[in-house]
Parts: C-alpha cells; structure tokens; sequence
C-alpha cells in the first residue's frame, strides 16, 4: 500500500485519487481553497482518502502528484518534496499561464520547469495528455487484452520505475518516452496529445478508447516540435 499525496484535486487529481482508493492505497488530498472545502469529495472515496495542506499532502505522500494550473508551479512546496517522486501532470496554455519565454522558445519543457523548481525530487511526467474522463474509463486490470498505456518520462530510471508500477495498480500499461526532455513529445497539439486515447478528440462526440502501447509509441515517435515545423 502506498500514499499518494496530490497538490490539486481538480479533474486529474480527483480522478486519479478515485483510482488509487479503488487500488487500496491511501490518499491525501490538497488544493489551493483549503481542506474543508475536500470534504465531499473525502467522504465520497471513504476510509483511505483524507484532506490536508499541500505542505502536508506533500510531505505524507510516498508518490506525491502536482496536479495544478502551470502558473502556480513555483507554488508547489519544495522542502516535504526532497528525495520523493513526483508526478506531474502539466500542460502548458498560455492563454491561461501567461506567456512563458522559456516553453516559448522550446528552450525546455513543462516538466523540466517544475524539476528544475524541485531540484532535490525526481519528476515523473505522466496523466498529462488523457482526458480525465477517460482516464477513468479506460482502466482495465493488469493483462486484460484492451488494456491502455500512458506514457511516461523522467531522468531517474527508479523513479519511473515506481510510477510504472502506480500505474499498472491503477489500470495501465507503460510506455517509458525517456528522459524528461523528452515530454514535449506528448504535450498540447501534438499526436500523442489525447487521441491515443479518443476517438473524436476535441469534439463534442469524443469517446474512449483503448489506446494500446504500440499506438502510443507511434504517435510519440511522430511528434514534432513547433519550431520544426514552423522550419
């Protein structure tokens, strides 16, 4: 049994607090309005879920998920986070984040903002580019034949180790994408970006489906960067 601390219990956080109580670990859950405001959502997992700060969240969780607007990153406690993994879930919208020169300019990646915010942590990207819905659709037990993989990416091979192990208790498969600069490659607008796991991605008929890991690995491989593009 593990405890998943979560900063942020937004759609991706609730969801995959949702699923880690259906895999009998615990939860400890956080957001930005404070603990009393978890309360539904606490008495609705039960025994294994609890509400705190996200210092606290941070500092009790084995795995700990940051699961925020990207803006807020440098809000994420750095001192309960020493020497655990996190996961991060970001996406990069400018429209909601303000501009950010860095992710701009391609210079570096979403992941390796809040890495380099965290230097003491290992950062996982993952839950990053599957609707939250589906992501609780999708879930299937370990060696079922329409089982999903997500895709992973981190620079500490024991890190991801771990987050691949999560993630296999919570209904999926794994595709490691290597290292953490490697994470635009399932970022917003690419073709990892939610269609391995929708048919009808950005509609209003969107539906789920099983978004094996050959199909995952294919459409990371067909990634481009925007300025390759632009070129």
């Amino acid at each position: 049994m593990t405890t998943i601390g979560l900063i942020g219990a937004g759609h991706i956080g609730s969801t995959v607090a949702r699923l880690a109580v259906a895999a009998g670990h615990v939860v400890v859950l956080s957001n930005s309005r404070g603990p009393e405001t978890l309360v539904d959502l606490v008495d609705e997992l039960g025994e294994r879920a609890s509400a705190a700060t996200a210092a606290e969240a941070a500092a009790a969780g084995d795995i700990v998920v940051v699961t925020i607007p990207l803006k807020s990153y440098r809000e994420v406690p750095v001192e309960p986070l020493r020497g655990k993994i996190v996961i991060d879930t970001n996406n990069y919208y400018p429209q909601r984040d303000g501009h950010i020169a860095e992710l701009d300019d391609e210079s570096t990646t979403v992941s390796e903002l809040l890495q380099a915010h965290l230097p003491e942590s290992n950062v996982v990207k993952a839950f990053n580019n599957i609707y939250f819905g589906h992501l609780l659709e999708l879930a299937r037990p370990s060696g079922s034949e329409d089982r999903s993989a997500l895709a992973i990416a981190g620079d500490d091979e024991g890190s991801k180790k771990a987050v691949a192990d999560f993630l296999d208790d919570i209904g999926y498969d794994t595709v490691d994408a290597g290292p953490l600069s490697e994470g635009w490659r399932y970022q917003r607008d690419t073709a990892a970006y939610g269609t391995p796991y929708t048919e009808g991605w950005g509609t209003a008929d969107m539906k789920p489906r099983t978004g094996d890991a050959d199909r995952v690995r294919d459409l990371l491989a067909k990634a481009q960067r925007y300025r390759d593009m632009a070129g």
